[in-house]
């Protein structure tokens, strides 16, 4: 008998930020959420540094290995294990969730799923991104009213003192307009190989 295989197509979206910085993801049905976390870690390119959650159809799927979160888990009983959790099991075309990350920043990423198919053939990797716009903001930038304020300095005045500080604290580089799918979908293969990191 011929094994089946499960992809996902995901629209992964920054909540708030205009232009918009969104990936287009597609990925083998089941995985678990903290593999979906670490494919957004590198689809977006964040640095996990942060902590993060899921939330889908009003339950919270979150890291139960991580002791700043182990005091959430025993205050809220719904809270869920992310490791435990399956995205084939929660997920189905037309739906919406939310990815959150850092909780200081509170980057929101709004999740849609566009499609679900199956295939006879092994996808050559358990997930790689087709498309996606723009850069993702630097860690701790303050959020969405920071990368704001960051956008508009460096536009307004970039050869001014504070322009210098954004470019030395996000890299001489950092161009928000640019997204390198090849360079993310060459991480998502490296991060493969390790074994996503052993999580």
């Amino acid at each position: 008998m011929t094994k089946s295989y499960t992809i996902y197509t995901l629209h992964a979206q920054i909540r708030d930020i205009e232009p918009p910085v969104w990936r287009r993801i597609h990925v083998d049905g089941n995985i678990t959420l903290r593999k979906l976390h670490h494919i957004l870690q590198a689809a977006f390119g964040w640095t996990d540094s942060h902590l993060h959650d899921f939330e889908i159809d009003g339950r919270t799927y979150a890291m139960g290995d991580n002791d700043n979160m182990l005091d959430l888990f025993a205050e809220d009983p719904e809270m869920l294990d992310d490791r435990k959790a399956r995205l084939y099991r929660l997920a189905y075309p037309g739906h919406r969730f939310l990815y959150r990350y850092d909780f200081g920043d509170d980057w929101h990423h709004d999740i849609h799923v566009e499609e679900v198919t199956q295939t006879d053939h092994e996808p050559h990797s358990e997930a790689w991104i087709g498309a996606g716009e723009r850069a993702c903001p630097p860690e701790d930038v303050g959020g969405t009213y920071g990368y704001a304020e960051m956008l508009r300095v460096l536009s307004v005045d970039p050869d001014g003192d504070e322009a210098t500080r954004y470019r030395t604290w996000a890299g001489d580089d950092f161009d928000a307009e640019l997204f390198d799918r090849r360079a993310a979908n060459a991480t998502l293969l490296r991060m493969a190989w390790n074994n996503w990191g052993k999580k």
